[in-house]
This record gives structure tokens, sequence and C-alpha cells, in this order.
């Protein structure tokens, strides 16, 4: 059973379908005039493991993820650009792919454009304006929220509160001050639309009542989105959604944390922001996948040197694990056997803790996905394995060999639905770090003068074979002699 916290309602739910079996779910995507920053990063990967989640666990899943491509900071960007607000639009887009690509998060299902949905837009605000839930103002289209009777009922704000003390436009052509935009009448030069009540563009918020409505329904199962999109613009699609089509939106909300950095909030006035590509030419990826990870989605998360070191430390204790555990599986084959009858007394509780692994992971994502939980149970079970592994050379090699294929089993099952610890342990110590500047060669560099000291040492040149480790010692690279040839790995 699954229980997710429930913005809506500000508790832990068991969740249940709309229709049984199946997932509809939506996420808040981009406004695509910028590079992307850590901030849409920690959106994307919890909400890319959410839905991995529930693929999992048997739901059909149906992932929308769309795409904001019209709107004034697209249109101011194109002006500083010279170039069409579309142009500007889809290099954005293509730049959040490729971000995304290299963070392991996944496509969506669905990835609408806005300006793909401008009829169901128009649809939408007819329908309001019908309802006496919307009024045309010189060709704008405005909602009039003292018509929605639960506007609030989101962010827990009272409507009274609101107007006291509301950071809006002033605009006195509006009935009331929090009243806002369906549709804008177009200017010049802007990008604009036929409709009804003139050429125009539509609302940022109705964009995402439509692509929803849509792709997923009037009423679907989950919205997804980052916590500073609670007020107005979740606010604001329920209140059009609900009095458009008279029935409830969304049945669950979630909202990720913020990010710190360095304990202070991110933001471009205090010189701390970071876009993802900042971010992925100091560190790899998959290290910020999982530092992303290490801390419940719900919950700020604070992006510092000290934790992405720690997130590092803690792929190098799994790749280590994941290496030690395909030397020894290499070429063995025992015969079957039960596990009772070749594993060591005191070696059963690890063995168990093994195979009971996918078991205690699932019931902490059960737990509105408790990433940070789950990771820590894998990093317990690392743990034991490594020292396991230790002491190999004192343990029966049947009751290794079943111990070690549990774990191996056990670790690829769950890393899959995580997105991280899937990568071959020699990429990962050869590769994953010279994006830091941590070794004074290139990996052509490191392999060629491997090669010439494997030269050296089939001539018998044993000076010349030790000058050559020194040399890579010296720049940071340890080297190891195995049976199936030599491999290195950063200090």
């Amino acid at each position: 059973m699954i229980k997710l916290y429930n913005t809506l309602t500000g508790k832990k739910e068991e969740f249940v379908p709309v229709t049984p079996g199946k997932v509809n779910m939506y996420a808040c995507g981009v406004t695509v005039y910028d590079l992307s920053h850590l901030g849409h990063a920690r959106g994307a990967v919890a909400f890319d493991v959410i839905q991995r989640y529930f693929r999992r666990r048997g739901y059909q899943v149906k992932y929308v993820r769309n795409f904001t491509d019209v709107d004034d900071k697209i249109i101011n960007r194109a002006k500083e650009e010279g170039q069409s607000a579309a142009e500007v639009a889809r290099k954005y887009i293509d730049a959040y792919q490729e971000d995304m690509k290299r963070l392991g998060v996944g496509r969506a299902d669905v990835e609408p454009l806005a300006t793909e949905h401008i009829r169901e837009m128009i649809e939408v605000i007819r329908r309001l304006i019908e309802k006496g839930h919307a009024y045309v103002v010189d060709g704008d289209v405005y909602f009039r929220v003292a018509s929605f009777r639960d506007y609030g009922k989101l962010s827990k704000r009272n409507i009274e509160d609101l107007k006291a003390g509301a950071r809006v436009e002033v605009d006195e052509r509006k009935e009331a001050p929090l009243d806002f935009a369906l549709w804008k009448a177009s200017k010049p030069g802007e990008p604009a639309w036929d409709s009804p009540w003139g050429p125009g563009r539509p609302g940022w918020h109705i964009e995402c009542t439509a692509m929803g409505f849509k792709h997923l329904g009037e009423t679907f199962d989950i919205h997804a989105g980052g916590k500073d999109l609670i007020f107005p613009h979740h606010e604001n699609e329920i209140a059009q959604s609900e009095a458009s089509s008279g029935k409830k939106f969304v049945n669950y909300w979630l909202h990720n944390g913020f990010v710190n950095i360095n304990e202070e909030k991110m933001s471009k006035s205090l010189g701390n922001f970071f876009t993802i590509r900042d971010i992925l030419d100091k560190y790899d990826a998959e290290i910020v996948r999982l530092f992303l990870l290490s801390t419940h989605y719900r919950s700020p998360i604070d992006f510092s040197d000290a934790n992405l070191k720690d997130a590092r430390a803690g792929l190098d204790r799994f790749y280590t694990m994941k290496e030690g555990i395909r030397n020894f599986l290499t070429g063995k084959r025992p015969s079957a056997v039960k596990p009772e009858e070749v594993i060591e007394s005191a070696d059963r509780p690890l063995y168990e803790k093994i195979v009971n692994l996918p078991k205690s992971f699932e019931e902490a994502m059960d737990d509105d996905f408790n990433t940070a939980l789950a990771i820590g149970l894998i990093y317990d079970v690392v743990r034991d394995v490594n020292k396991f592994i230790a002491e190999l050379g004192q343990k029966n090699e049947t009751g290794a060999y079943i111990i070690l294929s549990a774990a191996q089993e056990a670790f690829d099952n769950v890393s899959q639905a995580l997105g991280i610890f899937l990568r071959d342990p020699e990429e990962w110590f050869q590769e994953a770090r010279l994006g830091e500047h941590r070794i004074a060669l290139s990996v052509e560099q490191i392999e060629e003068y491997i090669h010439l000291r494997n030269e050296a040492r089939a001539k018998k040149d044993w000076a010349e074979a030790d000058r050559i480790r020194k040399v890579l010692d010296d720049a940071g690279v340890t080297l190891f002699d195995r049976p199936g040839g030599t491999v290195w790995k950063p200090k």
C-alpha cells in the first residue's frame, strides 16, 4: 500500500487511483527562457523516481510533463537575443532535455507544449465565461476569484487576507485585485493567436489546466511541482479547472522542497545561483542525482561541497562492493544446494538482510517515496557486504557464492527504481571523477602508460615498470594487477 503526502489535505493518505491499476500524473515543467537550475533538477529527479516506482509496483503510468513555451520572460529574452519566441523556446527545450538525459531523468510519456494547446485553452475559457466565472475587459479575460467558493483550499489561505496583502499587479479594469488573467490581448511584436475576444495569448495558469484536461482528463490522480508553485499557480489551476468542469481536478498534490546553497536560499541576487550545467561541469551526474535523492523530496536540501563529497564517497563504497562481488562470482558455478546447508551460522543474518532488502526498500518507498530511508537501507547492506568480501578468505566458498549472488540480485532490483548504482564499476572509477580534475592525465594517456608498463613487464624490465607506476601514482592513479589484466582507479 502506497501512502503519499497530499498538500491539499495536509496529511499522508493511501493512494487510490481514479482507475484501478493506472496512475495519471502531471508535473509542471519549466518555462523555457534560460538554462535550467538546480531547483528544476530537484523536482525532475524526484518525480522521475516517483513515476518509476509506480511502474515497479505494477501500475500502468501515464506521466505528463509540460513545457511553458509562451510567457513574458520568453518574449523578453527573444527581444534581447534578436530571435523569435519560438526559436528561444526550442533552444532551451533542447538544453533541458540534454541536462535531464545526463541526470538520468527519462522522458515523460507526454511532453506537451503550451502553444500546441491554444484551442483547448480557448474552449476552457469560453466555458468559464458562460458559467459566470470569467469576464472580458478590452480583449483580456480574467477569472472571477470571488465566484469560486473554495479558493485558497490548497495553500490554506483566506481570501480576505489575500485581498489585504496581495502582491498583485494593479489593474483598475479588474473587478477585484485577486482576479487573474486567463487570456491577454496581444501587444505589437508579441506572439498572438486568434480568439473570440480578439488576438492574444494565454495566461500561465490556464495552460496547465488545458494540457491536464486533454492528456489526463478532467479529474486525474497526481499533480506535482515545486513548493513555490502552490500559490498562486496551483491554487489558480484548481479554481479555473473545477469551476470549468464542475468536478474535482486532482486527487493528490505533491510538492518538492526548496534547494539551499550552503544553508542559504538559492537566488541570483545572492550570487549563489547554479544552473544544472554549472554543477555537472564540476560533479559527475550520478553524484548529483544521488545527492538529490538522499533527502526526502518534501524537505529542503542543502547543496554544498561537503554534501556532494559525501554522495561521492557513498558511490565509491557501492562500486567497490559491486566490483568485489563481480570478481568473486566470475567463473564460479557451484552445484545447486540449499542456502541453510552451506551458509555459516555467523553469516546467516547477513544473508537474511540481503534477501529482505527489496522488501525493506519497498516499505520505505511506500511511505511517501522516502528515498532517504531507502538509500540508508542500501548503504547498511553495502557496509556489511564489503566487510564480508574483506573476509572471503575465511569463508566457505559455496556459501559465499550464494550470499554474494543474492546481494548482486538484490542491488540490481533496487537500483533500477532509483536510477543510480547502475554503472560498471570500472566505468565509475575510471570516468566518474575526471570532470573534477582530480587526475592529471586523460583516460587515453593513462591507458597508454599501462600499455607501456605491460610491455616493460613482459621484457622483465622491472625498473621501467616501477617508473611508470610512479608516474601514474604521482598523477593520482592507482594500479591493480589482476589475472584478467591491469585496472586503475583514481586515488
